[in-house]
């Protein structure tokens, strides 16, 4: 986006990519599908050090923007759940949309680029300039962005080349962690749950969010555990409602005449396998009518209140970005310029500001790209 921006101004611009296709993160995002953007875009949405950040480079490149940019070029799509917008077909619609639109605004892109030094000269004019050494030759430029991602899925190719370069070039950073990423549990405690999903709500840290959760082998993923995970520090206690909406107390007193099995009312609302396994975990099954009203009370608030401290996390390898990255107080929120540095820019995943799951971040993307676009 960013350089379509800068094409389109007459710059004359190169994209170094280091993988061998562009794209990449794009053509695996949702399914395959990608999840190119929602339609209840908010600065709230978004996680930094600093909130405010994020509120100049949204409001100037909204989600409307990239939809007429779709548009335009007959892609079809639709909106899934919640705001969040995919292609009918594929992701390598956008893929060959944004190489059209860099190809028209005359933009240059080389792939398998491998950098190997980036300095910081004095051209002839005395103005501000960069030299970049790679495999594919030497290139200078008055401007240069730094758009490589963060470091979540290193089997894609993310490394954290922009954090080394930000750091060379004296800039600050914050904390690197796995984002939306799912949670490990103790080893066994609801393994052979895998596979089983649950609508509920899940908060943390006065975040809250209702969608499913899925348990997994080694614990807990799913949309709802996935943003959660934003807002969730080691050792941090997350409480899940497994029964949003539902008055347990009102549905197991109804049940008293008929002497139902507790495990059998559970599975109006849950799969069979999971309420035989809380049941065993945590209040044997028994007909209802010899429940006392504190056995009652205990079901009804540990599935209402189920309290957990996850061990940790599945970490980069399955976390869907990174939170953390080039502290925002060394950038412009206006051209993402360092402030140290001029002519030196930084956009999207590599900057510290990460938005929740369903098109948040590829709206970052474009958002902090376009903003950059109109300055280099």
């Amino acid at each position: 986006m960013c350089a379509i921006e800068a094409g389109k101004r007459d710059r004359k611009v190169l994209v170094l990519e280091h993988a061998e296709k562009i794209g990449k993160k794009i053509l695996i995002s949702g399914g395959g599908r990608c999840n190119f953007t929602n339609l209840d875009v908010k600065p709230e949405n978004f996680i930094s050090n600093n909130p405010h950040f994020c509120k100049s480079a949204l409001a100037r490149y909204i989600p409307q923007d990239f939809i007429s940019l779709i548009e335009k070029h007959g892609i079809k799509y639709h909106e899934k759940k919640l705001g969040q917008l995919f292609c009918d077909g594929s992701a390598k619609e956008i893929v060959q949309m944004l190489q059209k639109e860099c190809e028209e605004a005359g933009v240059g892109i080389k792939v398998n680029c491998t950098i190997d030094k980036i300095e910081h000269i004095n051209n002839s004019s005395s103005e501000t300039a960069f030299r970049v050494t790679s495999n594919l030759g030497v290139f200078t430029s008055e401007s240069l962005v730094v758009a490589t991602g963060g470091i979540s899925i290193p089997q894609m190719g993310a490394t954290d080349f922009g954090y080394r370069l930000a750091k060379q070039f004296g800039l600050k950073l914050t904390k690197t962690i796995p984002g939306l990423v799912p949670f490990t549990l103790n080893e066994g405690s609801y393994s052979e749950l895998s596979g089983l999903s649950i609508d509920s709500i899940v908060t943390c840290n006065n975040a809250r969010f209702r969608e499913n959760i899925l348990f997994t082998h080694k614990g807990l993923s799913g949309p709802a555990i996935l943003q959660i995970s934003n807002y969730w520090n080691e050792g941090d206690e997350i409480t899940i409602d497994l029964l949003p909406g539902i008055d347990l107390l009102s549905v197991i007193n109804e049940h008293k005449p008929n002497k139902t099995e507790l495990v059998n009312v559970l599975a109006k609302f849950f799969p069979k396998r999971f309420t035989e396994k809380w049941c065993e975990l945590n209040f044997p099954t028994k007909p209802v009518n010899r429940l006392s009203d504190k056995d009652i009370e205990m079901i009804d608030e540990r599935l209402h209140n189920w309290k957990l401290v996850p061990k940790g996390t599945e970490g980069f390898g399955k976390a869907e970005v990174t939170k953390g990255g080039v502290d925002t107080n060394e950038l412009s929120s206006k051209t993402m310029e360092s402030k140290k540095v001029p002519g030196l820019y930084f956009i999207g995943e590599v900057v510290d500001v990460t938005g929740w799951l369903g098109g948040y971040n590829f709206q970052w993307a474009w958002a902090s790209g376009y903003a950059a676009g109109q300055f280099v």
